[in-house]
């Protein structure tokens, strides 16, 4: 056993030091889309809206047949929002190096439910609702198994899972008191489509986050080493003909100190559905509920919150038309009707 280690080692050592890359490109990409959105029960103001937002993408490739992706996103108003580099081996899988793009660990899966154009959360009218995002948030290191029998598993990992992207030859300091090292764990398995029945995407993950005493903390308090954040989530997402429909549930501790007030966690649950009615035209149907829990469940109490979005998209040659009616209960936990919104966002996306 230790030979053969000792030879695959030898053979990747070697693989990685004969590397060297070609000659990339990089390239901008953007969006034509203008936006008119109305949300009842707050000053909307001027609805009109345009996408500004711009991703760089860089590509190269290796002469031991591995390739590389830089993307750097730029949101609307050239505000960075993420970026990452991704290393594809041909036979190691793959490698990314992630500053907040949400494509490593479960935060890729904090809503996968199907929808005509955008998540529930995404469509102009926020719901103010707490979702899982594991070391997503943070600078952090991932690694994506090859494909087997249409299984992959994903493990990510942060140093400090505090929620900082550093520049290059940066670190984050203290941003975070509390967070010490974060690492998440998911396993994404796609059927095939056999007989003709349909197909499944089937998901689980699993995230912990250490942390330490919270030097603002109460004396007195259960805040020390043990209270750990942890998240989890499952789902799955069938496909039968041009339906797609699916289901999932996240949980999230946040290991906060033991008084009536603090926040112990949430619990998200989601469902949708999606039908194609043609190659242009498609509708969708999601529900979004989430439930803020406190520590004391007599004192602090429980807030419940629920958002439904029915939601069109019209395709006409480089033109589409996305609609989106969106409502929320409680919006941000707040109870009552001052909590209770609806809107309406319609977009016109042109292709370049």
């Amino acid at each position: 056993m230790n030979k053969i280690t000792k030879i695959g080692l030898s053979a990747l050592c070697g693989s990685l030091a004969s590397a060297s890359a070609f000659a990339g490109t990089l390239g901008v990409s953007g969006g034509a889309t203008v936006t008119w959105n109305n949300n009842e029960g707050t000053v909307t103001g001027n609805p009109i809206g345009m996408n500004s937002g711009m991703t760089f993408s860089g590509a190269g490739e290796l002469d031991n047949g591995s390739t590389f992706t830089l993307t750097l996103t730029n949101a609307d108003q050239d505000a960075f929002s993420a970026g990452s580099i991704v290393i594809d081996t041909p036979s190691f899988g793959q490698f990314t190096i992630s500053a907040a793009n949400g494509g490593t660990g479960i935060d890729s899966h904090d809503d996968k439910m199907p929808t005509a154009w955008e998540e529930t959360d995404g469509t102009g009218l926020t719901i103010g609702h707490d979702k899982i995002s594991g070391v997503g948030a943070s600078m952090n290191i991932g690694y994506k198994t090859p494909t087997f029998m249409g299984s992959t598993i994903q493990v990510a990992y942060a140093p400090r899972n505090d929620g900082t992207q550093n520049n290059d030859k940066a670190s984050s300091g203290l941003a975070n008191e509390r967070a010490g090292k974060g690492t998440d764990i998911l396993v994404d398995i796609n059927t095939g489509d056999y007989f003709g029945a349909g197909s499944a995407n089937i998901f689980a993950g699993y995230s912990i986050t250490e942390q330490g005493a919270d030097p603002k903390a109460s004396a007195g308090t259960n805040a020390d080493n043990q209270s750990d954040k942890e998240e989890a989530v499952a789902g799955a997402i069938f496909t039968v003909g041009p339906v797609i429909f699916g289901a999932q549930a996240s949980v999230e501790w946040l290991g906060n100190e033991q008084t009536a007030t603090a926040v112990a966690g949430y619990r998200n649950v989601a469902y949708g559905v999606a039908f194609n009615v043609s190659d242009n035209l498609s509708v969708s149907y999601g529900v979004n509920e989430s439930k803020k829990g406190f520590q004391s469940g007599d004192a602090g109490g429980t807030v419940y919150g629920e958002a439904q979005s029915t939601q069109v998209a019209y395709t006409m040659g480089g033109a589409s038309i996305k609609v989106a009616k969106t409502s929320v209960e409680d919006q941000n936990y707040v109870t009552g009707t001052t909590g209770d919104r609806d809107g309406m966002t319609v977009a016109l996306s042109l292709a370049f």
